[in-house]
């Protein structure tokens, strides 16, 4: 699985485009702004868009979903919580399948209500629940320390420490880390009873 990873707009957005390898039928993951980059990527390497998915509902991870459905002709997956327009629809522990590659769906709400965050071939792509360093707000519509805690430590905690960590904002010191990098490192990660993870939140 070859993973692109672009900056996009001025929210340090990060857009995906994640191939498979042998088939070069690909994802988009969150699509919005700076879309002519997107193409040109696809383009250049001749490549299939199988879906393109949103990690959840906010604009800045959404905004580019049309024109690029119109670009590639690939219908837009979200999570059974989001209230946007799209074509298909996951929940927790579905698989998205393109070409050999399979990318497993895991609920992760508190960010948002239909946060997702996306695992397979040693990758974790967690939206904006987990960044390199911190995590999401929850301060939005739908936000949630609780549920945020329980996505982070009973969800996100007991996986592998080696998986590849693509968050959804480039808010950290680097663009990517590792599960285990930042259970060592995010002072979000640190290990804490439930009311003291709330009054850390605010």
């Amino acid at each position: 699985m070859i993973v692109h990873q672009i900056q996009v707009g001025n929210m340090q957005n990060f857009s995906y485009v994640v191939v498979d390898d042998k088939t070069k039928e690909s994802l988009i993951i969150d699509p919005s702004w700076d879309l002519i980059e997107l193409e040109m990527i696809i383009k250049e390497n001749n490549l299939k868009i199988k879906y393109i998915v949103n990690t959840h509902h906010h604009f800045d991870h959404t905004l580019g979903n049309e024109t690029m459905k119109e670009f590639t002709g690939a219908p837009v997956i979200q999570h059974e919580r989001s209230e946007l327009n799209h074509d298909v629809t996951v929940k927790d522990g579905d698989s998205i399948t393109f070409g050999n590659s399979m990318l497993q769906v895991l609920h992760t709400p508190g960010h948002s209500t239909d946060s997702i965050c996306l695992i397979g071939d040693g990758k974790l792509f967690s939206g904006d629940t987990l960044f390199v360093g911190n995590c999401g707000r929850i301060d939005l519509p739908g936000g949630s320390a609780k549920e945020l805690y329980h996505s982070l430590f009973d969800v996100l905690y007991s996986l592998d420490d080696d998986l590849v960590m693509y968050p959804g904002h480039n808010y950290g010191h680097s663009e990517v880390s590792t599960l285990g990098e930042e259970k060592k490192t995010n002072m979000i990660l640190q290990k804490k009873t439930e009311q003291q993870f709330l009054d850390m939140m605010g």
